[in-house]
């Protein structure tokens, strides 16, 4: 995928947040506006959701993403598709080269399958999405308007993540190739709620077994 800078100065952007590590987030983005990942520390997996912010059935689909973008990893130009087949964002600029769409979120019981059984008790991105989305009033009122809660977890989009295919077709969690400073920015192409769990994963080098913080802006269509 070809890289691309940004040229939106931080200093105009309607929303300029820290997400610490392990932690999830949760906001609207209005149609038009441009809405920057930024992986502070290098190395963070940011699993991320979206979905309709008038209609929750309607959501981010790794499924109609792959087979309508015709690849399995995501860059600049490429397009996020909902389960109706409607563009939800476009991935407008990108200095890392490529994000996951297979590799899904980490779960107590994927912990425990992975690794081993002492690791069920760790915290997990899909605890986290569910912590984002049952707090979300407090951060979002137009998502605890919706009600969105377990049975709405999807696959998810793994920003940052390197997780490749082997020949055998199966995948394997390495060694990021993202950096400090590098970003992905979306383009919302609809109203749309964000939900993300900064991957708190430390069983894998997804993570370089670190997790770190990163950084959230937004900016107003100009």
């Amino acid at each position: 995928m070809p890289l691309v800078t940004s040229q939106l100065d931080p200093k105009i952007a309607v929303t300029d947040e820290v997400c610490l590590a392990g932690e999830p987030w949760i906001r609207t983005l209005r149609r038009g506006q441009i809405f920057r990942i930024l992986d502070l520390e290098g190395n963070q997996a940011v699993d991320t959701l979206f979905y309709s912010a008038t209609d929750p059935a309607v959501r981010y689909s790794a499924t109609d993403t792959v087979v309508r973008e015709g690849q399995l990893y995501l860059g600049t130009g490429s397009h996020l598709y909902s389960n109706e087949g409607h563009v939800m964002l476009t991935i407008v600029a990108d200095t890392c080269g490529r994000h996951d769409t297979l590799g899904g979120a980490c779960a107590a019981e994927s912990n425990t399958v992975r690794y081993a059984i002492d690791k069920q008790h760790m915290h997990n991105c899909r605890d986290n999405f569910l912590q984002g989305l049952a707090h979300c009033d407090c951060h979002d009122a137009g998502a605890a308007r919706l009600g969105l809660g377990k049975r709405d977890l999807a696959p998810n989009i793994n920003f940052f993540m390197n997780v490749p295919v082997t020949a055998e077709g199966r995948l394997t969690f390495e060694d990021g190739i993202s950096a400090p400073g590098k970003y992905v920015e979306l383009r919302a192409e609809m109203d749309v709620i964000c939900l993300i769990s900064n991957c708190p994963q430390l069983n894998n080098p997804c993570n370089a077994y670190n997790p770190t913080p990163i950084r959230l802006l937004v900016w107003d269509p100009q």
